[in-house]
This record gives structure tokens, sequence and C-alpha cells, in this order.
């Protein structure tokens, strides 16, 4: 796989740039509807209060730039990157709130599925590509199906909004093909589940696997590493 410099550059810096309105976007994000027995239990930051974390921008700035190079590094200068660009800053803005709040806001969500499945449909008919938007739906559907019934066999294991997210990253990897699907579903749970099985087995301690973790921050290094990843493997298999 040769590198374009002008598709890394122009993803770099598109992505950077739009790191700047992450912020912008958490605070405006609505409040849920109180929950007296969750936020007893586990009291909410306020959307607002993410927002307003120093190290914020900054840090939404450089995972802005560094998933847009490798997006850009990966798909080249084509069309998908219509679709692909626009769902890093929104990608950064659901894993900063779900790292503080452990909820992923369906405000956010839905409608980045609703422009994320326009922008395909807009990049396959630019492609003349109809599998490409056969695989993308059929991709979120498949995806959402799978979790949804790990949702509803184990609730407590994962949020209805990893449910949520599940679509839109099936859908968009989808359109890349069926192996950015395997890899960025896998690798979602690979990234999160390692981690957590060697600390428990340094500190002989099974509590730590009982403990809630946000999962979105995984599942989206998970469809990061499928974008990044399917290329590489298309290559080895053809060449």
């Amino acid at each position: 796989m040769s590198l374009d410099p002008v598709a890394v550059g122009l993803a770099a810096v598109t992505c950077s740039a739009a790191g700047l309105l992450v912020a912008p976007l958490v605070a405006r994000i609505p409040e849920p509807a109180a929950d007296p027995e969750r936020d007893a239990e586990h009291p909410k930051p306020l959307y607002a209060e993410v927002a307003a974390a120093p190290l914020l921008p900054a840090a939404s700035v450089v995972a802005c730039l560094v998933a847009g190079a490798l997006v850009g590094a990966s798909v080249g200068l084509a069309w998908p990157l219509l679709f692909l660009l626009p769902l890093v800053p929104v990608g950064v803005a659901l894993a900063a709130v779900d790292l503080r709040t452990h909820l992923l806001p369906t405000v956010v969500i839905w409608p980045t599925f609703g422009v994320t499945a326009l922008l395909a449909l807009l990049c396959g008919l630019l492609e003349d590509d109809r599998d490409a938007l056969v695989r993308a739906g059929l991709g979120a559907v498949v995806v959402f199906g799978l979790f949804f019934a790990l949702w509803w066999i184990h609730p407590a294991g994962m949020g209805f909004g990893d449910v949520r997210l599940s679509a839109v990253l099936g859908l968009a990897l989808g359109y890349l093909g069926w192996i950015e699907v395997v890899l960025g579903v896998y690798g979602g749970f690979l990234a999160f589940s390692v981690p957590g099985l060697l600390v428990a087995l340094v500190r002989r301690d099974r509590r730590v696997l009982k403990a809630s973790y946000p999962f979105g921050p995984f599942l989206l290094g998970g469809a990061l590493l499928g974008v990044v990843l399917g290329p590489v493997w298309n290559g080895l298999v053809s060449g």
C-alpha cells in the first residue's frame, strides 16, 4: 500500500481543524432526563463540565490530527473520505463524553448515523459502486444486530449507547469492505478486554473484571483499526 501524501495532509489538516469544534459540540449536548437511581450511585458530570476540561481542546486537536492522518493514509484521496473524515471529530467528542460520563448521547449518535448514511449514499453514487452501498447497509444491520443481541443477553455488560454507535460504525466500515467490519469489531472488543485481563492477572484481583468501564472509546478505536488494517490485510492476501 503506497501512501498518498496529499490525502494524508488533507485529512490531517481538516480533522485537526475540526478538533477545535469538539469542546463546543460537547457543551451543546442537552442533558438527559434525570435518573435518580443512576445519579445517586454514579453522579454524572454535566456535559458543560466535560467540555470545560482544560486539556480537552488540545487533546481533541491531537487525536483528530492523528486519526485523520491514519484515515487519509489508509483510504487515499478517494470519495469515502467524504463520510469518514466527519466521523473523526464526532468520534473524539463521543469518546471524551463516554470516558467522563459512561454515556453515549442519542442526540449525537442518530443524527451522525443519518448524515453518514447520506454522505455514503452520495459517495456510492459518485463512485457508481452499488456493491459498497449494499455492504454499508448490511454492515449497519449486521453489526447493530450483533451488539443488540449482546446487550439483550447481558445488559449490565454494555450500554445501549454502544449498540446505537455500532450501527454508525458498521455502516462506515461496511462501505469499505467486510474485512474492515471484522477487524473493526474484533479490534474494539480486543482493545477493551485485553488490558483489563492483564491488570486482573497482575493484581490477582478478579474484581477488576467486574468493574464498569466505558466501551465507546474502544469501539471507536477498533473501528479506526479496521480502517487502517483493512487495506494492509487485503494487500497481504492479494500480494
